[in-house]
């Protein structure tokens, strides 16, 4: 029946789906839509009737009215504290200095066409620039982190001559057909067919269930494996990676991102680094390599990039890759968008001049009191991670085995949007705490709260 939620092939496939994120094909997802008020219900069903449906967009659970700052207002007027926002909103949302700017652009030069460049576009990519370390000196800009990874899977071809790239299982680097080539989530690649060639795919560096282990020293074993594959393949041209990985929280050691450096580094492998949703002072670094005292050869970044406003991404490499002057890497008509470049350059201004970086790492020691404590109190944590304000919470059926508590995860995710907090729920079993990071302490603690609560309630 056409806007019907749930077609034939969804229901199929939804078992495969409920590992990769939020689970919106069940029971309880038809039980949270009957819960809302008429109104909201009514335009659930036109979006269901007008747009393509898809994993993890269909049926959507709410309709937005407004958003600002930490939250966002549903049509009904519920306020809700929004824990995970698509990663775009690390400087709030409707955040008034971006806006200004932005406001002050569209007057003066909307649109800038192909083959010309303008002054924003330009100041943009010099401050971007000025705040990496020198190696990463060339820009190019892109409507999106999926089209940046494009162009940086081109460049390395380029630079390299070798086509093959290694990447790791369960990583997502975007929705298009070359990011989903690369990527490790199952749900982008079923019923795809033939892939990209010359891609092999390694155990990620976990610490919680790990493939070879979850223990600091078991780190290198991933890396180890990684040089395993060069050698063996042979005519590896790239490694592509999240620095941290977003969207189930697994973050790596220093040692193994140092020893994966010097990988590349003997073996001549392009370090593509995925920073898409978690730069912009995600993790209390404006990047997340930073962390590790590594430099990747090419960075990816987006999501927050422009501002939570609008779309921006950008890749940029080190001055010595400037060798595709013959051919297109991106040429994206909205590639020097005043407007966008407006946004990330208000961004980065705000991010500075507002002491934004300090403020996640205060909140980064409040969120690890907060979470341990937590973890103390409820059995059904197997385990808690984060870095700044991005935080992974993974419930289990038991420690022991470390069997993942699917249903659980579902019911705290409708329990806490009852009391107003989305996050995202990521592997079937992780919650993925990732707030504005302009989010006052007194809103944390009320985040967390009602977390602590869902859970606790839910386990009786």
């Amino acid at each position: 029946m056409r806007g019907s939620f749930v077609s034939k092939d969804e229901s199929a496939k939804k078992n495969s789906n409920m590992i990769e994120g939020d689970i919106n094909q069940t029971p309880k997802r038809a039980k949270w839509i009957e819960s809302l008020d008429p109104s909201t219900r009514r335009l659930l069903e036109e979006d269901a009737a007008v747009f393509l449906h898809q994993s993890m967009s269909s049926p959507c659970m709410e309709v937005v009215e407004s958003c600002k700052n930490s939250s966002l207002k549903t049509l009904s007027g519920r306020e809700i504290l929004d824990f995970h926002g698509n990663n775009v909103h690390q400087i709030g949302y409707g955040n008034e200095y971006v806006v200004q700017k932005v406001m002050e652009q569209m007057v003066r030069l909307p649109f800038s066409p192909r083959r010309y460049t303008n002054q924003v576009a330009i100041d943009f990519a010099q401050r971007l620039t000025g705040l990496l370390p020198d190696p990463l000196s060339r820009v190019l800009f892109a409507p999106g982190g999926t089209s940046a990874i494009g162009m940086a899977l081109k460049l390395a071809r380029v630079v390299t001559g070798k086509h093959k790239v290694v990447s790791l299982w369960d990583s997502f680097h975007g929705a298009s057909l070359d990011a989903i080539s690369v990527g490790g989530e199952s749900v982008f690649r079923q019923d795809m067919g033939p892939m990209m060639p010359g891609v092999i795919r390694i155990p990620p560096p976990a610490t919680y269930r790990g493939f070879f282990g979850d223990n600091e020293g078991d780190q290198l074993k991933y890396a180890d494996y990684l040089e395993y594959v060069i050698e063996k393949e042979g005519d590896i041209g790239a490694f592509v990676a999240e620095t941290i990985r977003n969207t189930d929280v697994q973050i790596p050691s220093l040692q193994y991102w140092q020893r994966v450096r010097e990988i590349c580094d003997k073996h001549g492998v392009l370090l593509i680094l995925d920073e898409i949703p978690i730069a912009m002072g995600r993790t209390g670094k404006m990047f997340a390599f930073e962390h590790y005292g590594i430099v990747p050869d090419i960075l990816c970044l987006g999501k927050g990039l422009g501002g939570g406003l609008i779309p921006m991404a950008a890749m940029v490499c080190r001055e010595e890759y400037n060798v595709a002057g013959h051919i297109s890497l991106g040429h994206y008509t909205f590639e020097k968008n005043p407007l966008g470049c407006a946004a990330g350059l208000a961004t980065l201004e705000f991010i500075e001049e507002n002491q934004i970086l300090k403020k996640v790492v205060d909140d980064e020691q409040f969120m690890a009191d907060q979470m341990d404590a937590l973890k103390e109190l409820c059995p059904k944590i197997g385990d808690v991670r984060g870095k700044g304000l991005l935080w992974g919470v993974e419930l289990v059926e038991n420690i022991a085995t470390k069997e993942k508590a699917v249903d659980l995860a579902e019911k705290v995710m409708y329990q806490c949007l009852k009391q107003g907090l989305s996050f995202k729920v990521s592997q079937g079993n992780v919650i993925q705490l990732s707030p504005a990071l302009t989010i006052s302490r007194e809103d944390l603690s009320a985040g967390v709260t009602i977390l602590k609560s869902a859970i606790i309630e839910n386990m009786e």
